[in-house]
């Protein structure tokens, strides 16, 4: 036990550079992914057949392929098509669409459990569609939404060591790369989970208390 103390003071600032990459990809990814997300969700449920039905290709077709091909796409083939984006460009870009697809089925879920006469209402005394997601259904779906929209960041912080596999150096990657020189594994990936663990304990007590708050209205 002495010798892990003694590796995770010496390991630790540099492990402190993968996890502010960590964060960096985790960030990004998560507003990119709302964002898109969002979009998704509000073609779902606009009422245009053509909307609806192009939305839904595009939440299956990101769905069906696997995050780390997505990401080997973005990084190795765009290039070949004249699209050059750095290893945490990319990272951002295809955790964030992947992830897009997740968030818009949870935005739609909370868009369509509001009550429709509310809706009804709103439109009778004049509001257009686009006026009445804004005043009255989006205030009330996004506290539908955010204990699973918790669950997703933390998939997402812990799905962010896949950027390692396009050379973003975050904190799985490097600590494969300290484990690498030193032989030290134990104690370089016994400090690589516990810093992952210190980063999701916030987010799941953040998520118990959404989860406990939505339980009591």
């Amino acid at each position: 036990m002495k010798g892990f103390w003694h590796d995770a003071a010496e390991f630790f600032p540099i492990l402190m550079n993968g996890v502010a990459l960590t964060v960096i990809v985790t960030i990004g990814s998560l507003l990119l992914s709302t964002v898109l997300g969002l979009i998704w969700a509000m073609m779902r449920v606009s009422g245009i057949r053509a909307l609806s039905m192009l939305s839904a290709s595009l939440i299956n077709v990101i769905r069906g392929i696997p995050i780390i091909v997505l990401l080997f796409y973005l990084y190795f083939v765009m290039p070949d098509l004249g699209v050059t984006l750095s290893a945490l460009q990319a990272a951002i870009l295809g955790l964030g669409i992947a992830y897009s697809a997740y968030q818009a089925e949870n935005f739609r879920a909370g868009i369509e459990a509001i009550d429709k006469g509310q809706i009804e209402a709103a439109q009778s005394i004049g509001m257009g569609w686009w006026l009445t997601m804004r005043r009255v259904v989006l205030p009330q779906a996004v506290r539908i939404v955010l204990p699973p929209y918790g669950n997703v960041m933390i998939m997402m912080l812990k799905d962010s060591s896949q950027a390692s596999t396009i050379t973003v150096a975050e904190l799985a990657l490097q600590g494969k790369l300290i484990a690498s020189s030193t032989f030290k594994n134990t104690s370089v990936f016994t400090l690589v989970a516990l810093m992952y663990l210190t980063m999701s304990i916030p987010l799941i007590l953040l998520v118990r208390h959404f989860e406990k708050r939505a339980g009591k209205k």
